[in-house]
């Protein structure tokens, strides 16, 4: 280990902190979020900078195009590619905010989740670590949710112990909420566990929505959506979906959730009954939880979208504020949390516990490439 590896133990765990990238290419497939932290797996002493850096339009399709199942041989030179954008990324970064590599510990490598199906034992990131490496000249950690799905959890949410990490200084009970293209909420109670659990559709159903309907890729500041009318009926026979009986936790696929109930609307109505679909789903989910959250955190591209923050506050009886309101940057929080879990892994340390994915004990993941 290289940079602020060689610092020393912190004097709470005794644990050299590492200063590590963390990189995201998340469910809306916008492109790939970058950022640096520095950690000793348990507290963040420091948040560097961040950046995100867009699919060219082409691969963003052939990517697109591995959704929904297990890649075949025919994916190897789009999963090549996908790795090599990474890199790409990565160097144009460190270039522009004149980082020097050498000073990085650890690279927290998630790939792309193409599929997750795990009561089916199956979860798949897309992306090649020791590729990576060797593009980087530094470790790699990637591949950070097999473990717990072979080991009977959902391998996912993953950002919950990071979640915790920052939230050290907020009043509990708290609710994180990520909206990507799926929801996942973290509550963090009054003693400091975690409860974590995915609620239902984030972004994904509306942007596939507004996608087939307009050719845009979102419902960009929520404008169809504020336009229209939410269909009862229609988001009644939405919420039937057997997902919201089950018991946490629990976790889905971006496409477990469809919208034929709502084929026949207008464009607006349609953006309005889903975006109500997501917020009633977060509502569904807090009614599970041992206790009600004083405060809400919203993280994720859902929280630019005044419309579902409007639905989200007339639902959940409680604050509900982007994450910026605390500091928190909300477009790089996943990054972040995939650095910080990099390091875990790299300690040795459990990336997830059966209150955040069902996995029967803490458990370890994630594997090392070194170039």
């Amino acid at each position: 280990m290289h940079g602020t590896g060689d610092n020393g133990g912190t004097e709470e765990t005794g644990r050299a902190e590492l200063t590590a990238i963390g990189l995201m290419s998340g469910t809306s497939l916008d492109g790939i979020d970058i950022a640096v932290i520095r950690t000793d797996g348990e507290r963040v002493s420091w948040r560097g900078p961040s950046a995100t850096y867009p699919y060219v339009p082409e691969l963003r399709e052939r990517i697109r195009g591995l959704l929904g199942r297990k890649p075949g041989e025919a994916a190897a030179r789009t999963i090549d590619d996908l790795t090599d954008a990474h890199a790409e990324a990565v160097l144009a970064f460190a270039d522009a905010a004149k980082l020097d590599l050498g000073g990085i510990d650890l690279v927290g490598f998630h790939g792309h989740t193409v599929f997750h199906d795990p009561d089916h034992g199956v979860t798949c990131q897309v992306g090649d670590g020791a590729r990576l490496a060797g593009r980087l000249d530094r470790p790699v950690v990637s591949d950070f949710r097999s473990n717990d799905v072979l080991a009977g959890g959902q391998g996912a949410p993953l950002a919950p112990l990071y979640h915790a990490a920052l939230a050290r200084p907020i009043e509990p009970p708290l609710c994180v909420l990520n909206l990507g293209g799926v929801g996942n909420l973290t509550w963090i109670s009054p003693d400091g566990a975690v409860v974590a659990f995915d609620t239902g559709p984030g972004n994904a159903l509306l942007d596939d929505w507004m996608r087939r309907r307009t050719g845009h890729a979102m419902d960009a500041d929520g404008l169809a959506a504020r336009s229209g009318k939410i269909d009862e009926k229609a988001l009644a026979q939405l919420m039937q979906h057997p997902y919201f009986r089950r018991a946490y936790p629990k976790s889905l696929d971006r496409d477990a959730f469809d919208a034929t109930a709502i084929g026949d609307l207008s464009t607006e109505d349609g953006a309005a009954t889903l975006a109500a679909f997501t917020a009633e789903a977060v509502k569904r989910g807090r009614d599970l939880l041992p206790a009600p959250p004083l405060r809400w955190l919203v993280t994720g591209g859902g929280r630019h979208n005044p419309a579902l923050m409007a639905e989200l506050r007339l639902r959940l009886d409680a604050p509900v504020e982007p994450v910026e309101a605390v500091g928190w940057r909300g477009d790089f929080l996943e990054a972040e949390a995939f650095g910080f879990l990099a390091v875990r892994s790299y300690y040795g340390l459990p990336l997830s516990l059966p209150a955040t994915t069902g996995v029967p004990g803490p458990q370890t993941g994630g594997h090392l490439d070194r170039p």
